[in-house]
């Protein structure tokens, strides 16, 4: 049996410790130690890597501490949209929404997407007339409002500035510097991979934006030949590099192992051109790594018969 294990993340970015309370702290590394743990239990009674990553992310999309679901940022227009991506790495089958402002969990729609469609990626109301017709009841608008959110959109929306994720907010990730994704990786007891990542966006984004999270090979990928990769940054420096998929490759074509592979996706592709954050990755032998070049990311994981460890600031 391969080396059963779950990783998550919840963003990345500039950390003040300052900033954190105790109490708010806690907060956080609990809502993280209960999700990885869900995702433990499931691969640890058999469950897929797919069903592991769905669950952990429909988890963060439903938890308002970060950046995806309820709570997502708004933008400038005051409106959410939203984009989620799934991949299988057993059968490169993969599913993608974008844009979207009606679904719950974007991250079910994904995966709706990669078992009943032949596309792979549906943006807008195409994407959420093919969610309501398999079953995932629509939300209203309002769903995903939350008074830190539609502050942070106030004290911006009157300039050119977009902020990711948490900036501005009462937050423990510096108020310009924060980066908003969540998304899962897991392999199974079969040695099958899986990644999943979902997002709101940014704050004061343009209406019509898409960043890297919902595209495959971008902010997310997986093939059981390489790695399972989910991004969180600098959205449009991981589209330029391909970054998941730059992860993958290094490993299959390049002979690097997981660590080499993310190390220099990360510190040196992402970094060269300027953007930050991080990824998380695992490979078919259950290996994880889980680079950043901020101070900081939201992460957590758990091997199948082992603790679940959680972290948020850069480990000295």
């Amino acid at each position: 049996m391969a080396k059963a294990v779950i990783a998550i993340h919840g963003g990345a970015g500039a950390l003040s410790r300052a900033a954190m309370s105790a109490e708010r702290e806690q907060h956080y590394r609990q809502q993280l130690h209960e999700i990885v743990a869900a995702g433990q239990q499931i691969l640890a009674q058999g469950g897929s890597a797919l069903d592991a990553v769905t669950d952990a992310v429909r988890r963060l999309e439903a938890c308002p501490l970060f950046n995806a679901g309820r709570g997502a940022v708004f933008t400038h227009q005051g409106t959410h949209e939203l984009d989620a991506s799934i991949m299988d790495g057993r059968t490169l089958q993969a599913g993608a929404v974008a844009g979207v402002s009606n679904i719950e969990h974007p991250i079910l729609a994904a995966r709706k997407v990669l078992e009943m469609s032949p596309h792979v990626l549906l943006i807008s109301s195409g994407a959420e007339a093919f969610a309501a017709e398999q079953g995932l009841t629509p939300v209203a608008a309002d769903f995903f409002f939350t008074p830190e959110r539609w502050e942070q959109l106030l004290r911006v929306r009157d300039s050119a500035t977009t902020l990711l994720d948490h900036d501005g907010a009462a937050e423990p990730l510096d108020a310009d510097r924060k980066f908003g994704t969540v998304g899962a990786v897991a392999c199974d007891l079969q040695g099958n991979l899986a990644a999943a990542t979902s997002t709101g966006g940014m704050t004061n984004k343009q209406a019509g934006r898409v960043g890297d999270s919902p595209l495959i090979g971008a902010g997310c990928y997986a093939s059981n030949d390489s790695a399972a990769v989910s991004c969180t940054g600098t959205g449009e420096v991981f589209m330029r590099t391909l970054a998941a998929y730059d992860v993958a490759a290094q490993i299959k074509y390049g002979g690097r192992s997981l660590q080499q592979a993310t190390a220099r996706v990360i510190h040196d592709t992402v970094t060269e051109l300027e953007g930050s954050g991080g990824l998380i990755a695992v490979d078919a032998h259950g290996n994880i790594a889980l680079p950043f070049n901020s101070e900081g990311m939201y992460r957590g994981f758990a091997y199948v018969d082992g603790a679940v460890e959680v972290a948020i600031y850069r480990e000295s």
